[in-house]
């Protein structure tokens, strides 16, 4: 964990908000608040943070509404704060664009360490920066860059992780719970609903046909594996 990440708090009550960032500070990180989404989108525009605590449930624009503005104009991980906790409500608020979801209540533990697992970042892993996987798409890695038919695509911090560890381990099976624990964090394993929703949002951008896709293949009741086509 960097000491100098910044934190943005989204919660309309203001005890929840106080107790959040004497947590942060505590913790080494900066933080600064937002009683609503339209007063995030604003904070969004004098600073920008590394990450974003994100009540769903605020007057005005709503939760959900918000991830999917601040996403738009966003890089900052999310974790979603809800008492909700389906696993409808999780897949709406990671296809808003989300990077994990909490449900309501948590421990101050639990919360810093979902802060540090999604605040951290993958390491190259490839020898060569630069990786050309067929005519239509490259990644460089050290740049963290994809193209696509020539036009970079924004990826997400965590969507460009999971390419990132697929395609590492190319032609490899790797299983949901590796997965998880790789790009998430040793706590995680169990939420198969946020790789059905990454590689979803992943086929759709690199993929020339989403439905069938070429690279990222699904290994039934196993995980997944990045197929690298032969030179």
């Amino acid at each position: 964990m960097s000491a100098s990440s910044r934190v943005l708090v989204v919660d309309d009550e203001p005890q929840i908000r106080r107790v959040i960032k004497t947590a942060l500070v505590a913790n080494g990180y900066e933080a600064f608040e937002a009683r609503t989404g339209e007063e995030a989108l604003e904070a969004l525009r004098s600073g920008s943070p590394d990450l974003i605590l994100l009540d769903m449930n605020m007057p005005g624009m709503g939760g959900m509404a918000a991830c999917r503005q601040i996403r738009a104009v966003s890089e900052a991980a999310i974790i979603v704060l809800s008492v909700r906790d389906s696993e409808r409500d999780k897949i709406e608020a990671l296809d808003s664009g989300a990077d994990d979801y909490i449900t309501k209540p948590f421990s101050v533990n639990e919360l810093m360490a979902r802060i540090r697992a999604n605040i951290r970042r993958l390491p190259a892993q490839m020898e060569s920066e630069i990786v050309t996987v067929s005519d239509h798409l490259s990644v460089d890695f050290a740049k963290r860059q994809v193209m696509v038919n020539g036009q970079e695509v924004r990826l997400t911090p965590k969507e460009f992780d999971l390419l990132q560890y697929l395609l590492s381990n190319a032609n490899k099976p790797i299983t949901h719970r590796k997965l998880l624990q790789t790009i998430w964090g040793p706590d995680y394993g169990d939420e198969v609903e946020y790789l059905r929703v990454f590689v979803r949002q992943l086929r759709k951008k690199i993929e020339a046909d989403p439905a069938h896709p070429r690279f990222i293949l699904t290994e039934p009741w196993v995980g997944y594996r990045f197929a690298l086509p032969d030179k």
